[in-house]
């Protein structure tokens, strides 16, 4: 697509005049908010398919965050709600294909990872199985109706999924039934299952098993505390479109009583101990005993919880486990020359990714922290008034990924929330 809706031409013309002491926020805002609809988005008789950056394929929580922000344009702008329309359109499209995918071709075009060991189809790109990949567009889509108050997108399309999203979030409460199973056969080993595919020995919790991380590597432990959490919350966004839009009772209670099996899972086995004596929610656990503390660039990371708006940012148990987030604690914090951040085991060691320093930002109310991050994020561009996906702290013209979309458009939404204007919860 090339044409970029009113709203969002305004919203860009907005940014620029307030960015009058922050030349460069104005300079790389107008060139990321704009890039993702000139250059990712592609319509097509499924609705608009959108393309992560650099690789040709949609991932399903990639183009919800690539989205996110539109809907501050989307409340006033018929013009950019359609757009966001289109895009949830394809999104639900995909899940119904398969609930069990991340990323999905534009067509049947049998493209991407096509020899894994799982059940493949022609639409695949990946079928990694990450709780994000069923929770994302159904957010978008709840945002969307707060946003919009357009209660359309609740269609035959979108029961048919959810339908089969959240069957799959209550089958792998019990992973053993599951048929799900993937393996990759290279020598990487956070591509790929271990025990033949079906991962990591679990007990029963309550929470349900993710296969792989948001960052797309293997859990370790296959309860993931953050995706969990996004998962009860989703589902008490979906008990409401069920119970207020599409009067559906049955469903409603289906989805909320699914939503505090999760909830008492987490609380139960999912808060540990840091190195100073502090409760903190655990990354990764197993439900036999095993926990695991680390941070991920990647949302839904522990960090990101409040922007999701699944915990007070206020509270004490996040402020907790931000601390240690943002600590050596964190085996995947680094610091540098010139910055200092989460960074992923996806990318080289000691890399920080600009997604997770907008998401410091974003899960902060001091204006002055905002603004330190954002001078940061456009000094470390490598020259290029674009974000990446990982950069070296220390020389920020070595990155990972010149076209990322999902992290041009998280530096956008940091730039918006500095500004007070945000999208409604």
């Amino acid at each position: 697509m090339k044409i970029i809706p009113k709203g969002i031409n305004e919203l860009t013309d907005q940014v620029k005049s307030l960015c009058i002491k922050h030349e460069k926020w104005g300079k790389v805002f107008e060139l990321t908010f704009s890039d993702t609809i000139k250059n990712a988005l592609v319509e097509d008789e499924h609705g608009i398919f959108v393309l992560t950056g650099d690789i040709p394929a949609m991932w399903q929580r990639d183009s919800t965050a690539q989205m996110r922000p539109y809907l501050i344009a989307a409340k006033n702008d018929p013009e950019t709600a359609n757009l966001l329309k289109k895009v949830l359109q394809r999104q639900f499209f995909n899940m119904s294909l398969d609930p069990y995918a991340n990323a999905f071709n534009q067509t049947a075009n049998h493209k991407g990872h096509q020899d894994d060991q799982t059940k493949m189809g022609p639409w695949i790109w990946e079928r990694k199985y990450e709780i994000d990949s069923l929770c994302y567009p159904i957010n978008l889509a709840y945002l969307y109706w707060k946003n919009t108050d357009d209660t359309s997108i609740f269609n035959n399309e979108f029961i048919a999924a959810t339908h089969k999203a959240v069957n799959t979030l209550k089958v792998e409460q019990n992973h053993v039934d599951s048929p799900y199973t993937f393996e990759r056969f290279v020598d990487r080993p956070e591509d790929t299952l271990i025990n033949h595919g079906r991962g990591g020995d679990v007990g029963y919790t309550g929470m349900t098993w993710c296969g792989f991380r948001p960052s797309d590597d293997a859990c370790v432990y296959n309860y993931s505390i953050p995706e969990n959490m996004f998962a009860h919350g989703v589902l008490l966004q979906l008990a409401q479109i069920y119970q207020k839009v599409l009067r559906d009772s049955d469903f409603a209670a289906k989805c909320s009583i699914l939503a505090n099996e999760i909830w008492n899972g987490i609380q139960k086995y999912g808060v540990m101990t840091d190195q100073s004596g502090n409760k903190i929610f655990a990354f990764e656990v197993d439900g036999l005993g095993h926990k695991l503390f680390v941070d991920d660039a990647n949302v839904p990371d522990l960090i990101s919880l409040p922007y999701l708006g699944l915990i007070a940012a206020d509270d004490p148990l996040y402020q907790n486990t931000r601390n240690a987030v943002l600590s050596k604690q964190n085996k995947y914090y680094y610091e540098g020359k010139y910055a200092k951040g989460i960074g992923s085991p996806h990318t080289p060691a000691g890399y920080i990714w600009p997604i997770a320093l907008a998401m410091e930002g974003l899960t902060n109310s001091d204006k002055k922290y905002k603004e330190q991050i954002l001078d940061t994020l456009v000094a470390t561009t490598g020259d290029t008034n674009m974000m990446h996906e990982g950069f070296d702290p220390n020389d920020p013209t070595k990155f990972t990924r010149p076209w990322f979309s999902w992290a041009n458009m998280m530096f956008c939404e940091l730039v918006l929330d500095y500004f007070d204007l945000r999208v409604e919860k």
